[in-house]
């Protein structure tokens, strides 16, 4: 079982990597591409579906998101995946490589996002969220597992 843990611990890390680099694409596109621009494109990229279904949420959505964006808004958006993408994925890194250090400030940023994402819970309720918030959860939980076994690993007494 705890290789099990450990390999998804492993899988679970690198997915949370994955999801920093492209919060960091997301937000460098946010700084170099205007308000008008995520607008036109978002409605080019849901044309198709709207036309098949006129009621599609997720469509409906993206444009109603992007319909008007103002430029504080985009780069609000854009600071915040820049900031969000970089911490995450250099406390990933950091827990990859083994550094004590990082496996408390990994838990203290995923915990500080599970309050904030409970918050948008319960004030606009989605699945999404609710999913994100459960792995986020997951995710705290395996690193307090890990960093627990490190810490063992790294006393003076577990060195005898």
């Amino acid at each position: 079982m705890s290789s099990l843990l450990d390999r998804t611990f492993r899988v679970s890390l690198i997915l949370k990597g994955l999801d920093g680099v492209l919060e960091l694409i997301g937000g460098v596109l946010l700084l170099v591409v205007a308000p008008e621009q995520l607008g036109a494109i978002t409605r080019l990229l849901t044309q198709h579906e709207i036309s098949e279904d006129p009621h599609d949420v997720i469509a409906n959505s993206l444009l109603n998101l992007t319909a008007d964006l103002s430029v504080s808004a985009t780069l609000f958006g854009a600071a915040y995946l820049l900031l969000h993408g970089l911490v995450k994925v250099v406390l990933v890194w950091a827990v990859l490589r083994d550094q004590l250090w990082a496996y408390p400030w990994m838990i203290g940023f995923l915990l500080v996002f599970i309050a904030y994402q409970s918050y948008q819970i319960a004030t606009a309720p989605s699945w999404g969220m609710i999913l994100l918030t459960a792995f986020d959860i997951f995710i705290v939980w395996l690193t307090w597992r890990e960093y627990g076994l490190h810490r063992t690993r790294h006393t003076p007494a577990a060195d005898r």
